[in-house]
């Protein structure tokens, strides 16, 4: 910080501190302040500033009077009216806003400072904040609180492609209490996930903070407004689904405690759609809707089409983004546990399929395996489990 020497008994310093490596300056020159002494032999005192007009809106805005104390500080942003709060030092010589600034923003300052002769010197001067080419603002990948299962993914997903990744990465921190290895996959060039090695442990909680505002993350964008998140995640409830037996095991915290038959999607080549696989994999619970209309023209099968269907269905878990569900199916109860024959969902009969719809919630697991489908995918609602833990560990930014 410089300190400008004033001409009289007291000067006021206007500056603005900044970590960054960009937009650390504050405007105006000294052109831009006036000001005003009362009580005879006091004269005006200066204000200097520094460096232009590219303070980052994360660092503070910052008033120091020299010979003197502060009496009053008022800063305004006169495009919304808005005025920043700020803290005084305990000697009253400093004071610091505590507000997150704006981008492309011009701060009006007035400051009033004594001296120990009791004469008060007004002064007025500009801060700027820096202009980016663009502002990249995260969303959440799941609802900022809320209670999940043990296959939670969380994650994020940017307006703006990130050129800098590994720069924003640094700046997420996910904790968990107990303690579980995790690390972050960067699924293209605005999305990224994380996970731990394994399922999360039953009871966890699990707090995701971004520090990203107010950070140059390439090509002249910033990070937009910082997210943060607390998940709480419940009991271990695990379903296993097999091809070949056409069986749905549920686990509670690693014990057995239902078994249900169940049709799987079709492998033969069945006109019109042909084979419609389930996809084999780990998936997650991603919501739940109680009754809804199945309709083929989801997939491209609409009404005048062979084979277009629109059926009323209850009790529907959704596990893919694909249109994978478990639900009640009463018209293939008679091949449930002997066949596969859906168009990729798995059916059940009334009892078990809302009994599932009861028992399973967002984040809750369930595997498939011997389907006769492809590995579902990272994109297809939550196939991050797929990937293994080697891989996952390259698809970080800071990592691969």
């Amino acid at each position: 910080m410089i300190r400008i020497a004033g001409f009289g008994l007291v000067a006021l310093l206007l500056a603005a501190c900044s970590g960054q490596t960009e937009g650390t300056a504050q405007a105006v020159g000294a052109a831009g302040a006036t000001g005003t002494a009362s009580g005879p032999g006091v004269p005006a005192a200066t204000v200097a500033f520094e460096g232009g007009d590219k303070l980052s809106p994360k660092d503070p805005i910052v008033v120091k009077a020299s010979g003197g104390t502060l009496q009053a500080v008022t800063v305004t942003n006169p495009q919304t009216g808005n005025a920043v709060k700020g803290d005084l030092s305990p000697d009253k010589t400093t004071w610091t806003s505590n507000d997150h600034l704006r981008y492309a923003a011009t701060y009006q300052v007035a400051a009033t400072a004594v001296n120990q002769a009791g004469a008060a010197t007004e002064q007025h001067g500009e801060v700027h904040t820096l202009k980016p080419a663009g502002v990249a603002t995260a969303s959440l990948f799941q609802p900022a609180s809320g209670d999940f299962g043990v296959g939670l993914i969380i994650g994020l997903k940017f307006d703006h492609d990130i050129t800098d990744k590994a720069a924003v990465e640094k700046s997420f921190k996910v904790t968990s209490s107990p303690a579980q290895e995790g690390g972050w996959y960067w699924v293209g060039k605005r999305e990224v996930h994380f996970r731990p090695q394994e399922y999360w442990k039953a009871g966890s909680t699990v707090k995701l903070e971004t520090t990203t505002f107010g950070m140059p993350i390439g090509g002249g964008v910033y990070g937009g407004q910082d997210v943060s998140a607390t998940y709480k995640v419940h009991d271990s409830w695990i379903a296993k689904a097999d091809g070949k037996t056409h069986q749905i095991k549920a686990f509670h915290n690693g014990q057995l405690v239902k078994t249900a038959p169940t049709s799987m999607g079709k492998t033969a080549d069945t006109p019109p759609r042909g084979p419609t696989p389930t996809f084999n994999g780990t998936h997650t619970v991603l919501g739940k809707e109680e009754h809804k209309i199945m309709d083929s023209c989801s997939y491209g099968v609409c009404e005048g089409d062979p084979g277009y269907y629109s059926a009323p269905e209850n009790w529907n878990v959704r596990i893919s983004n694909d249109g994978e569900y478990l639900h009640e199916n009463l018209k293939t109860v008679g091949v449930q546990g002997s066949a596969n024959v859906s168009n990729g969902c798995l059916n059940m009969n009334t009892e078990n399929a809302k009994w599932f719809f009861d028992t399973f919630n967002v984040g809750d697991v369930v595997e498939v395996t011997n389907s006769g489908g492809p590995q579902l995918s990272i994109n297809n609602g939550h196939g991050d489990w797929g990937i293994s833990w080697s891989a996952w560990q390259a698809g970080s930014a800071l990592r691969g």
